[in-house]
């Protein structure tokens, strides 16, 4: 029989020989073997309880009639002079546990970091795991029991997975029922595929019913490096995340369905909040999703077509005010919503088009229309007229300002050869009246 033993916030294994051990052959063990590695004497009066709080007389008898089996977790009671926290040694399998004067938790949901279930601390000591995929594997399993489903096959200990769970080529294969879902199997199979772990559920509740859900984890965000050899506490990791996930994801949607398909009613979600909480809830929805939240079950859509819902949704978009009265109470909400809708949208494509005014085709072929010919020009392109102009050079030529000399260079003086010849006045200055002339 192996057990965990608690002493001082420190766990440690434990084997006894026989499959009937007894109580005071676990008590030799304990006083011998485990009190001197916590650095107390072999001499220290204590006493051991299965649940840390009621005491468990030692009259001779096995530990199976005091309710203890393989696994479970056998507390040291030592008195309240002695209850000093040791030095850990080194080398040895510890296990972190909660602060003093908090529970540990029960749930997946309920950890903390270094702090996990003790169920889950079970299933690990009594799995052999051999890789990461493995030890995610008892998390699905324990998150399973968790939401009330119950292990089909051979009969199954608790704290230790069912027979088969791990199938060759690295496949896992469970089979669950759930008391709410009558004369129903889920089977549950998972195959890794490369970083990854395939979840595949599918739910079968006769030969023509049956419902199928798929999650894709990640076995290294949720194990850590340390799973092999490690303490329960290290092991695990963000499983507050993995059990939110997965039951949103797998388990809920896969049981809602079921009971939906079987004409059961709903246990959880919008559908079984009291009418004045739903209709809080839809009001504060747009359109688009209200219209989407319709078509999920038959109760919501009996909820989303409630007339106060869509009275209010008229007075809080088009700020419609009606007053309260009999004459109202045949008003359609619905339809008047629908009108106000189609309306504004045609008032926002005509405000479109007004500011964009449509585009008009051109007309094709283009057939041009029939004129006398045009009369080639005397000229050249470009050609203004005159002397110069008539006569053009190919190869540039200077042409000189007849007003002013050049910039630089005064009247006469500096002037390159065969430039002065050029002007017209000569070394004479030039008569700036001249342009006015």
């Amino acid at each position: 029989m192996k057990l965990r033993v608690r002493i001082n916030k420190q766990s440690s294994r434990l084997e006894l020989d026989g499959p009937e051990a007894t109580l005071s052959e676990l008590r030799g063990r304990v006083r011998d073997a485990l009190l001197p590695q916590c650095g107390l004497g072999s001499d220290v009066e204590f006493s051991l309880s299965l649940n840390g709080k009621e005491v468990l007389l030692d009259t001779g008898q096995t530990l199976s009639s005091c309710g203890v089996v393989s696994g479970d977790m056998i507390t040291v009671i030592l008195p309240q002079q002695e209850q000093t926290a040791p030095e850990t040694p080194s080398g040895a399998n510890t296990a972190t546990s909660s602060e003093e004067g908090v529970s540990p938790p029960l749930l997946c949901c309920e950890t903390e970091d270094g702090v996990i279930p003790h169920a889950l601390e079970r299933l690990l000591d009594s799995s052999s795991c051999r890789n990461p995929s493995d030890c995610l594997m008892l998390t699905v399993h324990l998150l399973l029991l968790e939401t009330g489903f119950l292990p089909q096959g051979c009969n199954v200990n608790s704290g230790e997975m069912p027979i088969g769970w791990r199938a060759a080529g690295g496949v896992y294969r469970l089979q669950y029922a759930h008391p709410l879902l009558e004369n129903s199997l889920v089977s549950a199979v998972a195959v890794p595929m490369g970083q990854t772990l395939v979840i595949n559920a599918v739910l079968k509740m006769d030969k023509s019913m049956e419902n199928s859900r798929k999650l894709v984890l990640k076995p290294e965000d949720y194990v850590t490096a340390d799973w092999a050899g490690g303490c329960a506490g290290v092991v695990y990791r963000d499983l507050r995340r993995l059990s939110r996930l997965f039951k949103d994801q797998l388990v809920y949607p896969l049981m809602a369905a079921a009971r939906q398909a079987l004409g059961l009613p709903a246990l959880f979600g919008l559908a079984v909040l009291p009418p004045e909480l739903l209709l809080r809830v839809l009001r504060l929805l747009d359109v688009v999703s209200l219209v989407s939240l319709s078509a999920v079950c038959r109760d919501l859509n009996i909820a989303t077509h409630d007339p106060s819902l869509w009275r209010h949704l008229l007075h809080r978009d088009f700020r419609v005010c009606s007053p309260a009265g009999n004459q109202h109470r045949d008003t359609d909400w619905t339809e008047l919503y629908k009108k106000k809708y189609k309306q504004r949208k045609e008032n926002e494509r005509r405000g479109r088009c007004r500011f964009y005014p449509p585009h008009v085709p051109p007309i094709f072929p283009f057939i041009p229309v029939p004129s006398a010919p045009v009369p080639l020009p005397l000229y050249p392109p470009g050609i203004i007229g005159g002397d110069y102009d008539q006569a053009p050079v190919l190869l540039p030529r200077p042409r000189f300002d007849p007003i002013g000399p050049l910039p630089g260079h005064l009247p006469g003086l500096s002037v390159p050869i065969g430039r002065r010849s050029l002007r017209p006045g000569g070394s004479r200055p030039a008569d700036v009246r001249r342009g006015f002339i």
